[in-house]
């Protein structure tokens, strides 16, 4: 005769999420808010709406300073391609504005990957002033 098969182990229950590396209550949709964080204005959405975790407020004042550090550089290269025009030297600035472009571009998108990956991305200059608030 053949023997009957043992019960099987009694099945434990899942684990409790975690509320990631920033603690306070992990909200459900973290990560749309994290990428909100860093698409310029809409910031705001986050800031307001996910007041107990404190990771994706991190991350929208992270955002908010950066949208307000470029705006004072939008105004400062404005101001200067206007002044250098006169001289000649304002096809340059053109020039470089476009190259800067590019890069704020790519420190939004390093922003929101490491962002939803569960990383910061400091900025040097910059990232202090979120964390003032």
């Amino acid at each position: 005769m053949t023997e009957p098969a043992p019960p099987p182990p009694p099945s434990s229950p899942p684990p409790p999420p975690s509320s990631g590396s920033g603690g306070g209550a992990a909200s459900d949709n973290r990560g749309i808010m994290i990428v909100l964080s860093y698409l310029w204005l809409l910031a705001l959405i986050p800031l307001l709406v996910e007041k107990d975790d404190k990771e994706v407020q991190w991350h929208a004042k992270h955002g908010v300073v950066l949208m307000v550090a470029e705006i004072i550089l939008w105004i400062v290269l404005t101001v200067l391609s206007l002044a250098l025009s006169v001289v000649g030297i304002g096809c340059l600035l053109a020039i470089f504005q476009m190259v800067l472009s590019l890069v704020i571009i790519v420190i939004h998108i390093i922003c929101i990957v490491k962002g939803v990956g569960g990383e910061r991305f400091l900025i040097p200059g910059v990232s202090q002033y979120a964390d003032r608030f």
